[in-house]
């Protein structure tokens, strides 16, 4: 069988250059070879797919053909232990565990916490009325996340929020270990953080047991065989949970914010459902799953601006697919954004339309069709926490708030470590308060 079409690129390098750089790499090239091609990126000869059949191909053969790739920068930062490169029974075993910090009782208890964040914010951008929201984004949402899985108040503001942002810059970079290079600096920084976790963690274990953060649910955790998980492993864990609960929501959180602004008709509706709600309590997992327009915005908000663009897999076994032939030992990359674009299932894919999730609409879509948060064993384990954050800060932002973005800025994506505009969301930002039901 044919390999498929494309090009490995330059010797060594390939295309690692292109793919980090432009946008529309893939677009590109699928414009150009059809729904599978080869590449070569960070040293690795890799097929790219996209399409509903293609992502159920690979995220239903995971331990058959495939298992979890990422590229050498980003294992090398993440660590050995992390969740995100485990495999087979261990993965299974340890997403068990971890699952304790999400499952819907945790979650509840993260509600007030959301909320106080949120409300201190809120007040912050008031007073500073005209700012790059996106910077300003990114310490919320660690924040947020800090607070809840760790029980660190302002995270952002510690020596863990300013190792994070370096280290978080080196996760998809050319793997050169110098000190001048992102991959290099981050690699410094992810000692400083560990260090930082670990006297964290220490502190915990030596506390009373217990805690409703993340944190505290981990360390008092134990697997089938009555294990509780080592030192190492937790900080490869806590710094995995971090990075999962801040980069990806940072990315979703602010493209809600840039498209709403674009698109006021939305806006409208969205007030308009908030208008059924009480605005006197705090607000409640209940409430929030009432929310039917706005959990469509969030979801046409993930699907044309996912924050992560597809995800890598190893191919252990040979195998063909589209009637091409894909190598043992090569990569295969299953594309969330190219997916998301096709017509044949989203009519119209550029445009924002929240109502192409209303009922007897979106259970016509195929399986594996939208798919901002993986699929299959590996689906993010975090999913809940996403949704709960971006609903519960959505909700409180347009009964409280009003934004427009300034003019003459640079709105483009920059799709890497995820995806968020060029010029860093500026915008003016004043309060203000709908009439809510008392």
């Amino acid at each position: 069988m044919a390999l498929p079409p494309g090009s490995l690129g330059l010797p060594l390098i390939g295309d690692t250059l292109n793919f980090l750089k432009d946008s529309q790499f893939a677009k590109k090239r699928h414009q150009q070879y059809g729904p599978i091609f080869k590449t070569s990126i960070f040293g690795q000869p890799t097929v790219f797919v996209c399409g509903p059949e293609a992502n159920l191909f690979v995220l239903s053969h995971e331990n058959q053909y495939f298992v979890v790739s990422w590229p050498p920068s980003t294992k090398a930062l993440l660590g050995p232990l992390s969740l995100a490169l485990q495999t087979g029974s261990e993965h299974q075993n340890r997403r068990k565990l971890l699952y304790q910090a999400f499952q819907p009782r945790a979650l509840a208890g993260y509600i007030g916490g959301m909320e106080d964040i949120t409300g201190r914010y809120l007040q912050r951008w008031t007073q500073m009325s005209e700012f790059a929201w996106y910077p300003e984004l990114r310490n919320y949402t660690f924040d947020v996340a800090c607070k809840l899985l760790v029980g660190i108040d302002n995270g952002s503001e510690t020596a863990l929020g300013h190792y994070f942002e370096t280290w978080g810059e080196g996760l998809f970079s050319i793997p050169l270990d110098v000190p001048w290079t992102k991959f290099g600096k981050a690699k410094k920084d992810r000692d400083l953080l560990l260090a930082e976790l670990e006297n964290i963690i220490r502190d915990r274990q030596e506390a009373a047991p217990g805690g409703s953060d993340a944190l505290g649910l981990l360390i008092c955790a134990r697997d089938d065989e009555g294990n509780s998980l080592s030192l190492e492993e937790l900080k490869d864990q806590v710094l995995l949970l971090l990075f999962a609960g801040h980069e990806t929501l940072t990315s979703a959180i602010a493209s809600f914010c840039l498209l709403v602004a674009q698109n006021p008709d939305v806006m409208a509706k969205i007030r308009a459902e908030q208008q059924q709600f009480p605005a006197t309590e705090p607000l409640t997992l209940e409430q929030l799953k009432q929310m039917t327009y706005l959990e469509q915005v969030m979801r046409e908000v993930l699907r044309l601006v996912p924050p992560v663009g597809g995800g890598f897999r190893q191919v252990i076994k040979a195998c063909s697919f589209g009637g091409y032939e894909i190598p043992k030992g090569w990569s295969v990359l299953y594309e969330i954004n190219q997916t998301h674009q096709d017509s044949a299932v989203y009519p119209e894919p550029d445009r924002f339309d929240p109502d192409r999730f209303t009922g007897d609409r979106s259970t016509n879509a195929k399986p594996f069709s939208y798919v901002p948060f993986g699929g299959g064993l590996r689906e993010c384990l975090g999913k809940e926490f996403a949704r709960l954050e971006m609903k519960l800060f959505a909700a409180r932002m347009v009964r409280e708030c009003e934004w427009e973005l300034l003019p003459d800025q640079d709105l483009n994506l920059i799709p890497v470590p995820t995806q968020h505009p060029r010029d860093g969301l500026r915008v003016k930002f004043w309060q203000t308060t709908m009439n809510l039901k008392d």
